[in-house]
């Protein structure tokens, strides 16, 4: 069962009708899932790509190898290009990109902690861009940022309908 916030934010979508798709680094497919676990998925989501692998986000969603090099694959850089080629892929209202290091063994620096997620979300009316630390075990990071990017979008739209 997904979490009370990505219900509320499905739901606003789907009021909206709109849509949504993800590109997905660290989450690995999983916020797509919670998404889908609402009772409004049929009405909103598109898809989503996980492109955990430098590889896939080269070859598939065509994040420049230097970028990729200059600022890392967890970096607000890469998230940006991730969110704007699955908007292409998937013609959405509503496209979230998240990279980040959920587990040592990434670009973790002193600056950049395990933790650290970054996300970009792009809707019809703004394009977010924001970037946290959480804390805890690699599952509770990851759930940490869907909730987040939920927020995020409901702020957005709340902010649209006023």
């Amino acid at each position: 069962m997904s979490s009370r916030i990505v219900e509320k934010c499905s739901k606003i979508i789907k009021e909206k009708g709109w849509n949504i798709a993800f590109a997905e680094s660290v989450t690995a497919g999983r916020m797509c899932f919670e998404f889908s676990m609402t009772e409004d998925s049929g009405d909103i989501l598109r898809g989503g790509i996980a492109c955990y692998e430098v590889f896939v986000k080269e070859q598939v969603l065509h994040v420049p190898h230097t970028t990729i090099e200059k600022c890392t694959p967890e970096s607000a850089e890469v998230t940006q290009v991730l969110a704007q080629q699955a908007a292409k892929i998937f013609n959405t209202k509503i496209t979230v990109a998240v990279t980040g290091l959920a587990s040592p063994g990434g670009s973790e620096t002193r600056e950049k902690p395990v933790g650290t997620i970054f996300f970009y979300i792009i809707t019809p009316t703004d394009k977010i861009k924001h970037r946290e630390i959480f804390h805890g075990s690699p599952e509770e990071i990851v759930l940490q940022a869907i909730d987040r990017t939920a927020e995020l979008i409901l702020v957005n739209l709340e902010v649209y309908n006023q």
